[in-house]
């Protein structure tokens, strides 16, 4: 018999005797059920600075799709680095969109080039470079990169701050 505190009686010639429980289970949820789900679906909003080219670099390091061949989960780093045009990608739906291929059967070079297409598509970057760096299997890594380009567009020549010592200005 159990009480209204969760002490355990055990019956012993006729009397309930206090017992120790060995665990005491609580009802109580210690956070709330998730509601976010997978999805396919990108959202994006406007570029803040549309007028000026500037990198947007994003590491997303619990990639997970499975291996069409035997079912078994792969693991990856995705790079994302872009340059935007007229706009961005959100982050939540970006994290919701990564997720939504946990449970897919991908090779490597397919899921890559998956997610290039479907981002450039969402945001029309000026410049757009996705990099998955799939962890070990089999003994063999894999690294895929795929790029999009706007037409026309070519990057600024890229300024080299580190031509000058970082003590460049003491005197001494």
């Amino acid at each position: 018999m159990i009480d209204e505190y969760g002490l355990i009686f055990k019956r012993y010639n006729n009397v309930f005797l206090k017992q120790k429980p060995l665990f005491i289970m609580h009802n109580e949820s210690l956070g709330a059920k998730p509601t976010a789900q997978p999805s396919k679906q990108l959202e994006t909003f406007p570029n803040p600075n549309p007028s000026r080219d500037f990198h947007i670099h994003m590491e997303i390091p619990e990639f997970t799709c499975l291996c069409p061949k035997t079912g078994q989960p792969d693991f990856a780093i995705i790079y994302l680095d872009y340059i935007p045009d007229q706009l961005c990608v959100e982050l939540k739906s970006l994290k919701l969109y990564m997720w939504s291929f946990r449970d897919e059967g991908c090779f490597h070079e397919a899921v890559t080039n998956r997610i290039l297409d479907d981002l450039a598509a969402a945001t029309q970057p000026k410049f757009m470079r996705v990099t998955a760096k799939f962890y070990v299997r089999g003994g063999l890594f894999t690294n895929v990169v795929a790029e999009h380009r706007q037409e026309g567009w070519q990057p600024k020549p890229l300024v080299d701050l580190l031509q000058f010592s970082a003590q460049s200005n003491i005197r001494g």
